[in-house]
C-alpha cells in the first residue's frame, strides 16, 4: 500500500500470531476466509489494512473480537500482559 493511501491512524494487528497459534498456514487461513494467501501475508506485514468484511471474517475465524485482533494502538508483547503481575 502506497503511503498516499494509508489512513493518517494505522491499523495494528495480532494475525500472525494468531494464525500461528493456531498451527495455521497462511493458505489454510486464506481458504478459510475465501481470499488469497497473498491477502494474508499483505494483512500480516500491514502492507494492507482490511474491509470490515474481511475483519469480521477473521473475527469469526480466530472466534475472537475484532478488537483482540485490530487496534489502533500497538499490541503489547504477550509476554508482558501474561507477567505483568508478577513484578
Amino acid at each position: 500500500m502506497s503511503p498516499a493511501k494509508k489512513p493518517s491512524k494505522p491499523i495494528f494487528n495480532r494475525i500472525r500470531l494468531l494464525r500461528t497459534e493456531r498451527g495455521l498456514s497462511r493458505a489454510q487461513l486464506a481458504e478459510l476466509i475465501g481470499v488469497n494467501v497473498q491477502t494474508i501475508g499483505a494483512l500480516e506485514r500491514s502492507d494492507h489494512y482490511p474491509s470490515l468484511d474481511l475483519a469480521m471474517n477473521l473475527s469469526e475465524a480466530f472466534n475472537l473480537p475484532i478488537e483482540a485482533i485490530f487496534s489502533r494502538t500497538e499490541f503489547t508483547p504477550m509476554s508482558t500482559q501474561i507477567y505483568q503481575g508478577d513484578k
